[in-house]
């Protein structure tokens, strides 16, 4: 059983990486408030959806007070404090906030006062892990664009040994859902224990791809994003970034590994 973590215990985000945003542009203020991007926030004010104390804005530059009332569709929006968190994800723990067959979601393992928080990408129901969580839609448009290739790096049981002549075939790539899959990196760590490097998002995408080749994954744990690592977090505890650790995972390029096999 995944023990619940308390609010009081996580709580000292003040400290870390949460900041109130005075005088700021409005597409920041909107994405602060949880609503998307900036560049989706962007299209929300040219569409005309956003009110400033009643009346329409539609100019970019605008830089809501402390005490104006801003709405969006009606509905008013505070910028909240930037926060992004690490979750250790267990297993059954689905990566949603609502799940219509009442499975546990991830939300569940934090507490109340934390809110407007979203997922940045996903672990299927069984994956363990690290996951991050944040209000800062731009962080998470970096982080899951293609664009950007951010390593997540994974660790994997398999239900028997592994052929390393199947290798290449995983390296070179395979057709799922109409568009080429393939690891980045693949590294042997016992007979039937590997650790696999991603820069794709495609869903389910390591567990199908050893199917294909004849082998069922039946552990999997991603044990890194970018250059930040989960480390010995326990599971279904998180903690906030810290300045640091968001200006590294914003900043640094993902760095290869020297051991790894690669395509021929």
């Amino acid at each position: 059983m995944v023990e619940r973590q308390t609010a009081d215990r996580r709580l000292s985000i003040s400290a870390t990486n949460s900041q109130l945003l005075p005088s700021v542009r409005l597409n920041r203020f909107l994405a602060a408030a949880g609503l998307g991007s900036r560049r989706h926030c962007d299209e929300l004010i040219a569409a005309g959806s956003v009110t400033i104390n009643g009346k329409v804005c539609t100019n970019f530059s605008a830089q809501p007070a402390a005490r104006d009332h801003v709405k969006v569709d009606g509905k008013l929006v505070h910028a909240a404090p930037a926060l992004t968190i690490m979750l250790h994800k267990p297993g059954g723990f689905v990566s949603t906030r609502k799940d219509l067959h009442a499975r546990d979601t991830v939300f569940d393992l934090l507490p109340k006062k934390i809110s407007r928080l979203f997922n940045i990408g996903r672990l299927d129901a069984q994956t363990e892990g690290l996951l991050l969580l944040t209000n800062d839609g731009e962080l998470a448009q970096r982080l899951t664009h293609p664009r950007f290739k951010v390593d997540k790096e994974y660790e994997i049981t398999l239900d028997r040994q592994w052929d390393p002549s199947l290798a290449p075939k995983l390296l070179r790539g395979i057709v799922l859902d109409g568009q080429r899959a393939k690891l980045a990196h693949l590294r042997s760590l016992s007979p039937t224990r590997l650790r696999v490097i991603l820069r794709q998002g495609i869903n389910r995408q390591i567990r199908r791809m050893f199917e294909t080749v004849g082998y069922r994954v039946k552990h999997l744990l991603r044990v890194r994003v970018g250059n930040l690592r989960l480390g010995d977090l326990p599971r279904g505890h998180w903690r906030a970034l810290t300045q640091r650790e968001l200006k590294d995972l914003e900043g640094r390029t993902p760095r290869s590994a020297s051991q790894e096999q690669r395509p021929p």
